[in-house]
């Protein structure tokens, strides 16, 4: 079994479709480690939707083609198919971040996955989730790393978010989000 990392994203009623995402990883993967929800300005997006970004973690022995195949098709089933532009809309978007300390292409998949490094989206729910856990690449920490991300012109932000009836998120108060940086 391997750790796995994913990056999940919307912006097309994300609240409801990030639901559905983690319901689906649950009932398939069982026990999920699930980072705060934050809100994100679009990178790159002529559509000024803005996103819903979080990063899940769970246990898996499925190789990683096989976990791009199911998340490719969960993301299909939410309306986003190989024909989608890169920068539009989209109701779902999963990411695999990392499989294990896996490193180099497996599966036609490079891994780990190069946006960890240049999203805030990405780096910062990871870093909440697993501050300890070392970038199977470079070997720092996940937090190590996001200390010492530039955000530039990234702007994020926690957001209150429930999902099967319990907080997973809460956003910041303005103090713990100077105190966060």
């Amino acid at each position: 079994m391997s750790l796995v990392t994913v990056s999940l994203g919307s912006n097309i009623e994300p609240a409801r479709h990030i639901r559905l995402c983690l319901d689906a990883l649950a009932d398939t993967f069982g026990t999920l480690e699930v980072s705060r929800v934050f809100e994100s300005e679009p990178v790159g997006f002529s559509d000024r939707r803005n996103f819903f970004n979080l990063v899940v973690a769970f246990e898996s022995d499925w190789r990683p083609g096989e976990l791009q195949a199911w998340a490719k098709q969960l993301e299909a089933n939410h309306g986003r198919t190989p024909e989608t532009t890169k920068y539009s809309p989209r109701a779902l978007d999963i990411d695999l971040l990392t499989v294990g300390d896996t490193c180099g292409i497996v599966d036609g998949i490079t891994l780990p996955r190069a946006e960890i490094n240049y999203n805030a989206f990405v780096l910062q729910p990871l870093a909440e989730l697993l501050p300890t856990h070392c970038h199977p690449h470079c070997r720092t920490p996940y937090a190590t790393l996001w200390a010492a991300f530039d955000l530039g012109a990234q702007r994020l932000w926690a957001i209150d978010f429930e999902w099967q009836g319990r907080w997973i998120s809460r956003a910041d108060t303005p103090l713990r989000q100077a105190l966060a940086r």
